[in-house]
């Protein structure tokens, strides 16, 4: 799409091995049709670069910043020390099934919050973001309801198909 958009969501991820997870973000973000874009900054190998990044975040008209790391998973909360600017973090299993990561991008020092969805769960990250979005802008916050009641739509339907399901014991 076209560079003179300014982005609205920061995705930034660790390396570049995070990608696959943080497509379903970026996925999400391009089908509602809102501008972001993705970095690879590291919290340890880049450090300046992520300070650079976090202090003109605001200043470059980023309202939300989706932070993805494994392991010490400092980049999300180095990232939040730095800025006004929400950032959503999103723990990668990277080792010990990610339970590393989660603590410690959920256990950050008071005056830090760092909102933190599941383990991998680059989708929902996205889902918060345009729902911080939303707060201020009607027509995202119009294609969240649609969103969501697809999501409704598509349980209903299961639970339809599964009453085709046959078993000799099977009582609905």
């Amino acid at each position: 799409m076209s560079s003179t958009m300014t982005p609205l969501v920061s995705i930034i991820m660790g390396s570049t091995s995070d990608l696959p997870i943080m497509e379903k973000a970026a996925t999400l973000l391009n089908d509602f049709q809102v501008p972001f874009e993705m970095n690879a900054l590291s919290a340890h190998r880049t450090p300046e670069a992520v300070e650079s990044f976090a202090r003109n975040a605001q200043k470059r008209g980023i309202k939300v910043i989706i932070a993805a790391a494994g392991m010490a998973a400092h980049l999300p909360g180095v990232i939040a020390a730095m800025t006004p600017i929400p950032v959503i973090g999103v723990p990668i299993s990277a080792s010990l099934d990610g339970v590393d990561a989660l603590l410690a991008i959920v256990q950050m020092p008071p005056g830090i919050p760092v909102a933190t969805v599941g383990i991998n769960a680059a989708q929902n990250a996205g889902i918060l973001a345009l729902q911080m979005l939303a707060v201020e802008d009607e027509t995202i916050q119009k294609k969240l309801i649609e969103y969501k009641e697809s999501l409704k739509n598509k349980i209903t339907k299961a639970n339809e198909d599964l009453k085709k399901v046959s078993f000799a014991y099977k009582t609905n």
